[in-house]
């Protein structure tokens, strides 16, 4: 995937200084050890910010959108054949976080 984005891409140059690893200790308290597997919560916020950046309201869109783009899943550290999570999870996940974690 990296030879596929081009050095200069706003992605690949983000994914460069955007370090979000404090997220999984900051989110911890917030994800269960039993049932399905929770969505990587980088990856969860990094989505978001995509639908930030790309000006996408709609989870259904930014999966949607981010799905199709290869610097996005070279952003978000997905392969072409790595599932996305249901738009629905994103919905849900968001609520699950209190608004201070989005600060």
């Amino acid at each position: 995937m990296s030879e596929r984005v081009p050095e200069h891409n706003f992605y690949r140059q983000l994914k460069s200084v955007l370090d979000l690893k404090y997220l999984y200790k900051l989110t911890e308290p917030f994800y269960g050890v039993t049932g399905q597997k929770s969505i990587d919560p980088v990856v969860f916020f990094k989505l978001c910010l995509v639908g930030y950046l790309e000006n996408i309201i709609s989870d259904r869109k930014l999966i949607q959108h981010s799905s199709m783009r290869l610097d996005i899943l070279f952003f978000i550290n997905y392969d072409l054949d790595d599932e996305f999570p249901w738009h629905s999870t994103i919905s849900r996940t968001r609520q699950l976080f209190p608004e201070d974690i989005f600060e």
